[in-house]
């Protein structure tokens, strides 16, 4: 028999009509949660669920057709759960509004809860489950937390702490006809491969002059080559043109263009969506292409790959860069989270991977498309 569930699932809660769910971080740290929200929905049909989440899941989610979740409530800034400067005052309203909802779960999906269970808690809710680690505070169903191990599987495990089994494993989105539309747009007719090539870790980013090195072979054969990102990435954008403008001969540098700073977040899974490639590092941008449907070639420091590459490689390649210590200092880079601190440089762990490797993975994917 094949079991359905990840993990030892517990039997669901009676009567619950309000779920809450507190998932900060970005937006490929929503993603990674999709599949748990799906999940609870599916367990709990007739529950009104709110996500705790930040300003850009609800850019993202908020009038989606697909979207696993009734509303998007933003966090405000607090210490582990979202950055910024702390309003004491202003945290305690925000839990006291959402104590009058009188929630009948409340799911910690967030991080090894030391700062995010204790928040959860405050909330009221009559049943609370979420992840663990020794010095955190329990919470009425719990699992340990251990950093190694995919955050897909994690937060099902999570969900079926309520009872909820999994319905895919799969993350997925659904961009609306607009969004496509101005994709389309912007991308034009024939072959198109979008690269976003930022990340939040430095230490996760390719160098952008091998990305110019990509992006130059792909011109030459009749691609478009459209480099997305936000305002903070425009200067590695404009880098990446300049590599590839200098390779390219000039009838050929109209195919690569840069897009950072220039896209809502609408205009960007537009775009996505509508690509017949997206290159890019483990990073938001990807996590939404491959939700949406998208072939994606992912660049992944092994340790994240544990934690947040695809699934499926017929339409989903990953490349890997094998760095264990620092390039700079030497320190054991495996070590991560509370359990060692992390030393101050912020060198490429992906120089392990070489262009043309990159460059063999979204031709074979082109070729599929």
């Amino acid at each position: 028999m094949i079991s359905r569930s990840i993990g030892r699932p517990a039997d669901p809660f009676d009567d619950v009509a309000r779920i809450a769910v507190l998932r900060g971080g970005g937006l490929g740290d929503l993603v990674g949660a999709l599949p748990a929200l799906a999940a609870l929905r599916a367990a709990y049909p007739g529950a009104a669920i709110t996500l705790l989440g930040m300003p850009g899941h609800a850019a993202l989610l908020e009038g989606r057709p697909d979207s696993p979740v009734d509303e998007v409530v933003v966090l405000p800034p607090h210490p582990g759960v979202r950055d910024g400067e702390t309003d004491p005052d202003a945290v305690e309203a925000f839990c006291a509004a959402l104590r009058e909802r009188r929630f009948d779960l409340a799911v910690q999906a967030h991080g090894g809860g030391r700062n995010s269970n204790p928040f959860v808690l405050r909330l009221g809710a009559r049943h609370t489950v979420g992840t663990r680690t020794e010095d955190a505070v329990p919470l009425e169903r719990s699992i340990p937390y251990r950093y190694y191990q995919h955050e897909v599987h994690r937060w099902l495990e999570v969900a079926g702490l309520a009872g909820a089994l999994p319905v895919a494993l799969e993350p997925a989105l659904t961009a609306t006809a607009e969004e496509r539309v101005a994709g389309r747009a912007l991308l034009g007719e024939g072959p198109a491969v979008v690269i976003h090539p930022s990340a939040t870790d430095p230490r996760r980013r390719w160098p952008a002059q091998r990305f110019g090195v990509v992006a130059a072979a792909l011109a030459e054969r009749g691609v478009a080559v459209v480099v997305v990102g936000d305002g903070s990435d425009r200067s590695i954008a404009e880098e990446i043109v300049r590599a590839a403008h200098t390779a390219l001969p000039e009838p050929h540098r109209g195919r690569v263009r840069a897009a950072a700073g220039t896209l809502d977040l609408r205009g960007l899974v537009g775009v996505l969506a509508e690509a017949d490639v997206v290159l890019a590092n483990d990073s938001g941008p990807r996590h939404i292409a491959q939700a949406l449907g998208t072939a994606t070639v992912g660049l992944f420091w092994f340790g994240n790959a544990v934690n947040a590459a695809p699934f499926a490689r017929g339409d989903q390649r990953i490349l890997l860069g094998w760095a264990t210590r620092c390039p700079v200092c030497g320190a054991d880079v495996t070590q991560v989270g509370w359990t060692a601190e992390r030393c101050p440089h912020d060198p490429s762990f992906l120089t392990d991977i070489q262009p043309e490797a990159v460059l063999g993975e979204v031709r074979s994917l082109l070729a599929g498309a």
